[in-house]
């Protein structure tokens, strides 16, 4: 496997190897960087967590103000510009504001919203004079961003929208019809990009202004969670845009939209890792205080099974994360070396990164549904109250693996990208596939054990891209152009890889933080490291099998099945031993502490 030095190309990381000095690791993170997050983490508890549910109900203009203060502190502005009034900070300081903000509840969804898909698709496809009218509002929060696509008949298949835009006999208009639903931010947004049919099947973008003619509301929706967040449909009854508001090109509004989605989906798993340690904290501080059969049930192995497991999600997560924004700043400065735009280099590197913003999505998203889920357990009965934190942390959460497309979409959307990619030549995934499938039939080298720290983890790493390569060179061989009608096998694969990406982001992270400190001083991460790995391995052999035992039969099967067995064969761990130590160091620290 080729050893590189440099950053590798979106979907790569599953032909070459990464060395742990390339990555970037939350523990690096400078003092400027961490007086933002501090202050972001300060305007929460003082802004959001007291009004929780004064929030919820929805009191009149309570949302807006706070939005209004967020703008004031510059906290809506990191990713914008100086020039229009923001701060123009890298990916990596706005994953790491999304992330102590995401732990707001429904304020975070509107706060996240209006940041990312309110104010980015003017930001990078404006023209200078929308982005000088827009962009200095937007980032003070005067006025406030909304974002709408989605329609009764057209979810994760946007392009099917049925709103139609025309354009007036005076050439000064586009005429729109049409509606959207499920809209965040609707009730009091300022500022809604709308995507609409031109000439019937153009799907083009527009800004739109809350005191256009024709733009209505309906009634706030009645929602499981994020009850705090404005959610309404949007009208338009031959609402009157200016030709000037149209956003990029006639016919491009699918390049705005998909662009806005690979960044949302990177930024959505930033958010969620902010909830699930706030999560794991609230878990951790009442099993230790709440007493059962006369000693803290922080005592007992269930729950000391379950602290730990909530810690070890949030570590992996947070290393994939920030080794993914590092990644994705890296290449806007290679594109802008280049000669390229700001819109096109900040664009074109979170495209480049598509794959593994859609990994992020998935596994945030089910983070922290697992994180809460234990939570509600381990708070027994008053995690079904109302009066604890968990109650809302349950519903809240579980939202995210529907917004910015559903996980399944996403899953399968990880699968097809690559493979378009290896199509077009732009990764050699049929070379390293083919190598594995020749490793099939040979016999197996006989090496001498290395006992030096990482080297057993190293080589699970390449076993677990070996059997995806394996499953998917044979899914490909098989099905040809009828593979995308094998969902299952492509969920499979899927999993397998979101199992992997965290897996490698993880080593890699607890390689490069044993290397700054010890491997005494990082036990506890070394702990985690392992666990996980032992535990994706496990989810890589039941999704390798499924699929195998789905797509072949006969001598081919057992082939396949023996090679799995193979790549999947990895050192005895005692997993119970290391998620106690995790669980003592959590419950004597009385928080999340990684």
């Amino acid at each position: 496997m080729e050893t590189i030095n440099k950053a590798i190309k979106g979907g790569e990381f599953l032909i070459k190897e990464t060395q742990s000095s390339d990555v970037f690791i939350p523990e690096e993170f400078n003092e400027e960087q961490m007086m933002m997050a501090t202050m972001a983490h300060d305007f929460l508890q003082a802004e959001v967590f007291p009004n929780l549910d004064r929030i919820d109900d929805h009191e009149a203009g309570l949302m807006e103000s706070i939005m209004t203060k967020a703008g004031q502190l510059g906290l809506l502005g990191t990713a914008v510009p100086e020039q229009y009034g923001g701060f123009g900070k890298d990916t990596l300081t706005n994953m790491l504001m999304t992330e102590y903000l995401g732990a707001g509840h429904a304020t975070s969804v509107a706060l996240s919203a209006h940041t990312g898909i309110g104010t980015l698709p003017i930001l990078y496809f404006g023209t200078d004079a929308q982005k000088n009218k827009y962009l200095p509002k937007l980032a003070s929060g005067e006025w406030k961003a909304s974002y709408c696509l989605t329609e009764p008949g057209s979810g994760s298949d946007a392009l099917a929208a049925k709103t139609k835009a025309v354009l007036s006999d005076d050439k000064k208009h586009y005429i729109l019809n049409g509606q959207k639903m499920w809209i965040t931010n609707a009730g009091f947004a300022d500022v809604f990009t709308v995507f609409a049919q031109v000439d019937g099947d153009k799907f083009t973008g527009f800004i739109v202004e809350k005191g256009y003619e024709g733009l209505s509301l309906g009634d706030e929706e009645h929602k499981m969670g994020i009850k705090g967040s404005s959610t309404r449909q949007v009208f338009f009854s031959d609402c009157k845009v200016p030709v000037e508001n149209v956003l990029g090109e006639i016919g491009k509004g699918h390049h705005i939209a998909f662009n806005i989605l690979n960044i949302g989906r990177a930024k959505l798993a930033a958010a969620v890792l902010g909830g699930s340690k706030v999560a794991s904290t609230e878990s951790i501080k009442y099993a230790n205080t709440r007493e059962q059969f006369g000693r803290p049930i922080a005592k007992f192995g269930a729950i000391r099974h379950k602290l730990a497991e909530q810690a070890i999600k949030n570590y992996v997560l947070e290393s994939a994360v920030y080794r993914v924004a590092n990644l994705i700043d890296q290449q806007e400065k290679e594109l802008t070396a280049e000669g390229k735009s700001y819109a096109a280099a900040h664009l074109g590197s979170a495209e480049e990164y598509a794959v593994e913003c859609a990994i992020l999505k998935v596994f945030g998203s089910e983070t922290l549904d697992y994180v809460v889920d234990e939570g509600v357990q381990i708070f027994g009965g008053y995690g079904y109250s109302a009066d604890y934190p968990m109650e809302r942390a349950y519903r809240d959460s579980r939202i995210n693996r529907i917004f910015e497309g559903t996980n399944e979409i996403n899953r399968m959307l990880c699968v097809d990208m690559l493979l378009k990619r290896a199509l077009k030549g732009q990764i050699d995934l049929m070379s390293a596939a083919q190598k594995v499938q020749s490793e099939l039939i040979s016999i197996p080298d006989i090496n001498e054990e290395d006992n030096a720290l990482f080297v057993a983890e190293k080589k699970i790493i390449i076993n677990m891209k070996k059997a995806i390569l394996m499953v998917a060179g044979s899914a490909v061989q098989k099905y040809m152009m009828d593979l995308a009608k094998e969902q299952e096998i492509i969920m499979n694969i899927a999993d397998m890889m979101i199992q992997t990406y965290a897996a490698e982001s993880v080593l890699l992270r607890t390689e490069k933080l044993v290397s700054i400190k010890t491997e005494t001083a990082c036990a506890g991460q070394l702990d985690m490291m392992r666990v996980f790995m032992h535990e994706a391995n496990d989810v890589i052999s039941t999704a390798a099998k499924d699929a195998i035992n789905s797509m072949s039969e006969g001598d081919e099967q057992r082939m396949m099945l023996i090679g799995l067995k193979r790549f999947t064969k990895i050192p005895s761990f005692n997993s119970k031993e290391a998620r106690r130590r995790i669980a003592k160091q959590l419950c004597e620290a009385g928080k999340y502490c990684y």
